[in-house]
């Protein structure tokens, strides 16, 4: 079947036939959105972004009351005076300042020395581990933490969409599951030997095992086809916000577009730095810290105003909940090239119409280390716990590999 025919024959399926007839094949959540028809979009949806290289946490959310910040910071230390004030002793980096209205309304929740046991000072091996919430690296088979839970929760539940134009995050590979893959929506390709014309990209998880195989392949074909004929048809409304030029911020205009054209996907996974993101670069911030630094928290800060808005034009704000995390945190004392070296514990960031703001769990004190590294408090698979179980509604222990307390992070 040529490429053409192929095309012509799935856009007429997915126009006209019956959806009985389709539903064998066609994955839940397009039976889902074909049952709508208006283009209403139902469900809730998580958004994240991963901060690559390993943010530093002590001068994103700056304990500027703790005697031990002057002590460890010379040339990184930022004037209290420019800080956005969370309370009397934390405040928010002066990038972060497009985050200050979301912080005020209650929106925002900055989760506190966030790390795993035993951490890491690896990117690699960090990272690993936040996308397969496995410490210990037993049973992840190129299997991800959201993957995982949305192999074993409700079909109904929308995939997952991965959003950028690099290898696909481990974290939402699963074993039953597509993975759609985007990046601009007029970009056009099918990883895989299904070569398309079109702006989604499919990426299995991991290849099925047995006679599921074929299936699988027929509806990752699908999957493709429909999610590029309706990320196509989002093009045409124009924003209800300016969004910055850069690439993060393409990438968020490309979510809110798609979530505004009913695409039924419950999670969008990107990651923030690396070469190709205009040259920005990532947070692996060992020398020049503090101009490179500024920069990169200005461009998640704009980035999420700009969808925060878009959204709530669109009467979506309380449907949306954004996610930011990096693999560790950074050492506690700067270093002599004006910079800091990797650390362990971190914050974690939630923002969103549903999430309860505030500051969650102690600031770390900087009087009070381990080995020149900031104590962790919460486990970051209490947040993933909170996140899947109490806003997506999916199972996490067996995703999580036990279970862990839950933390208030969201509205009743």
């Amino acid at each position: 079947m040529s490429q053409l025919t192929r095309r012509r024959f799935l856009q007429t399926s997915l126009a006209a036939a019956p959806l009985v007839a389709l539903a064998p094949t066609v994955p839940s959540f397009l039976v889902n959105a074909a049952r709508a028809g208006n283009n209403k979009p139902s469900g809730r949806i998580l958004v994240v972004v991963e901060l690559a290289g390993g943010n530093d946490g002590v001068n994103t959310v700056v304990p500027f009351a703790d005697e031990g910040y002057a002590r460890a910071r010379n040339k990184l230390r930022l004037p209290r005076e420019g800080l956005i004030r969370l309370n009397d002793e934390v405040g928010l980096h002066p990038s972060l300042k497009p985050l200050a209205a979301t912080w005020e309304a209650g929106r925002l929740a900055v989760v506190q020395g966030v790390s795993y046991p035993n951490p890491s000072r690896s990117h690699f091996v960090s990272r690993a581990v936040w996308h397969t919430a496995r410490p210990d690296g037993q049973g992840c088979q190129g299997v991800g933490w959201l993957g995982r839970a949305l192999d074993q929760g409700d079909r109904r539940v929308g995939q997952a969409v991965y959003v950028g134009d690099g290898p696909v995050s481990v974290a939402v590979c699963g074993q039953q599951r597509s993975c759609i893959s985007i990046d601009r929506p007029e970009d056009c390709r099918l990883v895989g030997d299904l070569p398309l014309r079109g702006p989604a990209a499919l990426v299995p998880a991991s290849e099925p095992v047995g006679d599921g195989l074929l299936a699988f392949t027929r509806r990752a074909a699908l999957d493709a086809y429909a999610t590029a004929d309706q990320l196509g048809k989002s093009q045409s409304g124009r924003p209800a916000s300016v969004y910055p030029a850069n690439a993060l911020g393409r990438r968020l205009q490309t979510v809110a577009s798609a979530i505004k054209a009913g695409l039924q996907a419950s999670t969008y996974y990107m990651v923030q730095g690396g070469e190709s993101d205009d040259g920005v670069g990532d947070y692996d911030t060992h020398v020049g810290q503090l101009s490179r630094h500024a920069g990169l928290l200005a461009v998640l800060a704009s980035a999420w105003r700009s969808f925060l808005d878009d959204l709530a034009a669109a009467g979506l704000a309380d449907r949306v909940v954004l996610l930011a995390y990096s693999e560790f945190g950074r050492r506690v004392e700067e270093n002599a090239s004006g910079g800091t070296d990797h650390g362990t514990a971190g914050p974690v960031f939630l923002a969103g119409g549903a999430v309860r703001g505030g500051l969650v769990g102690a600031t770390p004190k900087l009087l009070d280390l381990e080995e020149g590294d900031l104590k962790a408090a919460i486990d970051f698979r209490q947040v993933y716990a909170t996140v899947l179980e109490d806003w997506l509604a999916l199972p996490a222990k067996e995703a999580l590999g036990g279970a862990f307390e839950k933390l208030s992070l969201f509205r009743a």
